[in-house]
């Protein structure tokens, strides 16, 4: 009975210890000499944050590691939305993680999501109001920015990997100009809207896509304000096809509206222009170029 009694003992030790090599992490007291620690460093687009400067202390990114030539999956991985949290100066996980031998992809997005129903759709959607001051962590409008970013091919190495976010919504600048006929001058506050587009998406975790959900419903979206006179928003890439109210800007109660198509790029910071006169009637647009790697 007494041997009986060891051997289960042994038996749920030993699983005890295995449990504990899953998902790239060991405890202390169980990680042989040769183990690997796995580091990361993360950078924004470019090298600013979507406070507009870097990412900042207490920022937390969702981090995937698979073994090369495995399909990424929602569990089972080497590595499961792990948060990554920056302290400052570096990046920290919730527990020790542990490279084995073989080679690894790494994957990782911001901002982090507390759970992932799907890797190749997971539901995302812009904020409808991104002029809203922080009431957490981060602004509506940060929230909105979604950031993907990949290393494969990765061997053990006690290096930090370094991975480089990049931008898969869309962005829009909106720089009011005061036309000829216009009286006065532009005011310190307006509000400016984007009419007619789709706020949520599908995304793809291991390839970096994000896609219009075909049955969303078009909404608007509150720019926020940069500056004097410029205004932002964070958009789901989508062709808008047909002519239709797209930017309305509200100053001093007076409504200007301007009716468009437009393509939102993934990626891509589009600038525009808009020129407003006297009469609301006859708001003009000029586009004023494309930027990759936005602030």
């Amino acid at each position: 009975m007494k041997h009986n009694i060891l051997s289960a003992i042994s038996v749920l030790l030993l699983t005890a210890g295995l449990s504990s090599c899953t998902d790239g992490s060991m405890e202390p007291d169980t990680v042989p000499s040769d183990k690997v620690a796995m580091n990361f460093t993360f950078s924004h687009p470019s090298q600013s944050r979507a406070t507009e400067t870097s990412f900042e202390s207490g920022d937390v990114v969702g981090l995937y590691v698979s073994e090369a030539g495995k399909v990424l999956e929602i569990a089972g991985n080497t590595v499961n939305n792990e948060p990554m949290t920056f302290t400052g100066s570096s990046w920290s996980a919730s527990r020790q993680l542990y490279w084995n031998a073989g080679s690894y992809n790494a994957y990782a997005y911001y901002p982090r999501a507390a759970s992932v129903s799907s890797i190749t759709d997971f539901p995302f959607e812009v904020s409808t109001d991104q002029s809203a001051a922080p009431s957490g962590a981060i602004s509506n409008y940060e929230a909105s920015d979604f950031l993907f970013a990949s290393a494969r091919g990765i061997s053990a190495t006690s290096n930090p990997v370094s991975l480089q976010f990049r931008h898969i919504m869309s962005k829009i600048t909106i720089n009011l100009i005061k036309g000829e006929d216009f009286e006065g001058e532009i005011p310190d506050k307006a509000t400016v809207y984007i009419h007619n587009t789709v706020t949520s998406a599908t995304i793809d975790l291991a390839a970096g896509v994000a896609t219009r959900n075909v049955r969303g419903e078009r909404k608007s979206v509150v720019a926020r304000q940069d500056a004097h006179a410029t205004y932002s928003a964070i958009l789901v890439p989508q062709r808008l096809e047909n002519r239709v109210p797209l930017i309305e800007v509200v100053m001093n109660g007076v409504s200007f509206l301007y009716e468009s198509k437009f393509l939102f790029k993934p990626g891509i910071h589009h600038i525009v222009n808009l020129v407003v006169d006297k009469n609301p009637e006859q708001v003009k647009i000029e586009i004023g170029g494309e930027i990759t790697d936005w602030n």
